[in-house]
Parts: structure tokens; sequence; C-alpha cells
């Protein structure tokens, strides 16, 4: 559809919805998302936003998107009469109105993206607040009622998830050995939980609207579903919705201890550590398999945006960060100093190699295509810069690396396929001579590739050249 056909259709809507005889104005697509669409836009002088799947689209992608936009609609209204900060939903999309699936909302005000919240001394004083207003919110989430939906919503045991985890992992052919390890460390120690609560399934700095005063809006809830509360604890801690500042565990902003204390407040429910644990590594490992996931969608051709192939190369990052978590249930003697560090490139001479083309590619892209760009389009330039530098990176850095593993392997006595499969099968553990050595090295090889910015990375090197 046609972004002209796209704003009469969303005219004729609201026109029928809200009775006004208004016109539509300052339509506008916020930034990231990928096939699900999240339009801003004023009717009425009232802002709202249109969360929308478009007709011809999957409703699902391999499990990633989780209930669908009429459910999600369902449990945002649930959502508010909890008690939960949420925008209201004012209409439903229904197909005669040409729109494809999804529904109409009021719009919070505030900021999403962590990097412009976090330390902003604008927003000091709602990060003052988020450690108490995020155990709040989770709180009133884990007590909504789901008999009060009117679809259910789907229940899944610990190993029941890290099953549909895997199966998915293997449907893709992926063989990452800090990936298998991490699979059969979670086999081995889910918990027995029978907790049936809602859990949001998605909530992190992001997902969050923050206004300089506190926060004003929960979102995105498309990955709800019954389980156990402590998996929405353990995944606002996960390394990777930390968005730079790696040592606040909770979100970028507060303590793990720190937020786990004031949900015991709200709620009277003191964590087991090691139920938390296992909630880390497996939303950790989840991420990892998500990345996976995006970058299959593309090769699939279920969406052909350029976001889909850069955070399929953010694997990496996970596999630091898994190597971080599983330290701290390792023996000491297993996890030796790194002698590492990025090798040197030579002067360049003679013809114009690779990386050096994609380097030029990458400034032409920064300075002469995005000053020009606003909005989606300034955030997809920017994400082409992204992959034009890790391509340039592997074009230089790739053929070292790739030499060094195989060097490593060699010792260890195995290939990288023979390894994933002993380490899927428990047939060697970190223990053995060089293995973890590798895994850790591997990890920030890829890394100083895909994400050298990554803040994991900089955590991993201080630790491990102790």
């Amino acid at each position: 559809m046609d972004q002209q056909s796209f704003e009469q259709k969303l005219q004729i809507f609201c026109q029928r919805q809200f009775g006004a005889d208004s016109k539509v104005s300052d339509i506008q697509r916020l930034s990231g998302g990928a096939s699900m669409e999240s339009w801003s836009f004023l009717y009425d002088d009232e802002s709202f936003v249109l969360r929308r799947l478009p007709s011809g689209i999957a409703s699902d992608e391999g499990g990633m998107r989780g209930i669908t936009l009429a459910v999600q609609a369902d449990v945002i209204d649930l959502a508010v009469q909890s008690g939960v900060t949420a925008p209201t939903v004012r209409a439903r999309l229904q197909p005669d109105d040409g729109l494809g699936e999804g529904f109409i909302m009021d719009k919070a005000e505030g900021e999403t993206l962590p990097h412009k919240i976090l330390g902003n001394p604008e927003f000091a004083e709602a990060e003052s607040k988020l450690t108490i207003e995020c155990a709040k919110e989770l709180f009133h989430i884990h007590n909504m009622n789901p008999d009060l939906l009117p679809d259910g919503l789907e229940y899944l045991s610990p190993k029941q998830l890290l099953e549909q985890q895997r199966d998915r992992y293997d449907e893709i052919g992926a063989a990452i050995p800090m990936f298998e390890y991490a699979f059969r460390w979670l086999n081995q120690n889910a918990p027995e939980s029978e907790a049936r609560t809602v859990v949001h399934g998605d909530f992190r700095m992001g997902n969050l609207m923050i206004q300089p005063s506190g926060m004003s809006a929960v979102l995105d809830w498309e990955l709800t579903r019954l389980g156990d509360p402590v998996q929405d604890l353990a995944y606002l801690c996960t390394p990777s919705w930390r968005f730079g500042h790696y040592e606040k565990v909770a979100g970028g902003f507060a303590s793990a201890d720190n937020f786990l204390d004031a949900y015991a407040k709200f709620s009277g429910m003191r964590v087991d550590p090691e139920r938390f644990r296992f909630w880390l590594i497996y939303s950790t490992l989840w991420w990892g398999t998500s990345c996976l996931l995006m970058g299959q969608i593309w090769r699939s051709h279920g969406d052909r945006t350029l976001e889909r192939t850069v955070i399929g190369r953010r694997v990496s990052e996970v596999e630091v960060d898994l190597a971080l978590l599983l330290e701290e249930i390792l023996p000491p003697e297993i996890c030796t100093s790194l002698d590492w560090q990025l090798p040197d490139q030579p002067d360049a001479k003679g013809e114009i190699s690779y990386s050096e083309l994609l380097t030029a590619l990458g400034e032409w892209n920064q300075k002469t295509v995005q000053p020009d760009l606003t909005g989606h389009e300034r955030f997809q330039s920017r994400v082409a810069g992204n992959a034009l530098g890790i391509a340039g990176r592997q074009a230089s850095l790739g053929p070292v690396f790739q030499y060094a593993a195989e060097q490593r392997l060699a010792a260890i006595g195995f290939d990288h396929q023979q390894l994933c499969h002993a380490l899927s099968q428990g047939q060697i553990g970190p223990e053995h001579p060089g293995l973890w050595d590798h895994l850790r090295l591997s990890a920030l090889e890829r890394l100083s590739i895909d994400q050298p910015k990554y803040a994991g990375l900089k955590v991993a090197l201080k630790k491990w050249s102790q």
C-alpha cells in the first residue's frame, strides 16, 4: 500500500471511529521496528499511535512476534484496569478497513531511547525513580487476572520454553559452541516452577516511555504469556538491555539487589538466587537465538529490511555475555587470564583493499547521505553505516581470527562442528584443557568485528586480562 492510500484509509477509519469532522495530520513512522509498524498521528487535536501489521504479512515470525495484535489490545485493556501505566486502546482495526491487523491507542508522551535517558541530566529525576517504578509496574502486571481475557494466554514450562528455543536454533542450522554449552547448562538447571502469572515478556528499557518526571507508559506487549514472574525480573537484567551501563545490572540504572528488594516490597516475594540465575542465562541465550532468527527471517524473504541482518550479527555480544555469566559459577582455575589484543593493522599500500572500499562507502553514507535524512530514513541510514562497518572489519580482521581459531581447535582436538556436538552431548566441558580459553577468545574475536563498542567487550577484556 502506498503512503497516500494508507493515509486516506486511516482518515476514513478515524472519522468513523471518533466521529469528528477533522483531518489526520502529522503522520510519522516511529523509528525502529521492521514489518510490525508503529505510526504516530494527530486527529481532532488528540495524539494517537497506530500499531499495525500490514495485510499480506504473516502474523508470526518463527514464534518471535508472540500474541496477535487483537490479543495485545485485550491485554493492554486489562493492564490498565489492573493499575499498570499503559496507554488506553481507543479503536481496533477490522479487515474491511483495509489497513491490516492492529489497533489505535493514546500516545504516551516521553522518550523511549535508552541512550537519551540513562545518564542524561534532563532525566535524572526519572532515572532515580526507575527502580521503584519498574518494580511496581511488574507487580501490577504479575497480578493481572488472565481469566478476564477473552482469549487465553499460552503457558509453557521452563523446560518447554527451552525446548522451543532449541528447536528454533536447530532449524536455523546454527553452530555456536558457547550457545551449545549454555543450552546444556540450562537443561540441567531448569527450575520446577509451576507459576502461571501474567508475564510481560519484553519488559526493558526501550519498551518503557519515560518523561523527565518519571515513567508514562509500559509498551510492546506482544510477548505476553503465562509463566514465572521471575522471568520478567531477570529479563530486565539481561546484559544487552543495559544499554552501555553494563555494571548497572537492572536495566542500566540499578543493581540487581536493589531492584529485587524493591519488587519484594510490593509483592512480598523474595526471589531465589538460583531461579533468578536460570532465567538470566535463559533470557541472555533467548536474545542470542532471536538475533539468529532475525537473520533467518531476512534470508527466507520474510522481511528484507537491512535492520534484520545487522541484528543478526549481534549474536557475538551474547557469546561474551554468556561467558561472563557462566564464569560466576565455574571453578576459578578454569577462568584464567587471557593474552589477547587486536592485531596491528599494517600500513596501507598498493591497490585499495576491500576493507578500505567499505570504509569509504561508510564515510560517504555518514557525511553525504545522513545529514539530509530525517525520521525512519535517517535511522535506516545509521543501520546501513553499522552494516558497512561490520563488513569492513570482517574483511580486515576475519582471516587473522579464523586462522587463530583453527590453531586453537587443532590443539583441543576437535573441528568446529565436532566441538559443538560434543558440548551439546556433554562429552566435553569447560574443564577440558584449552576449551574455555577458546570459547572466550572466539567470542572476543567475533565481537570485535560485529560490535566493538558493545559495553560487555570492555568489561570482558578488563576481567580476562587480570
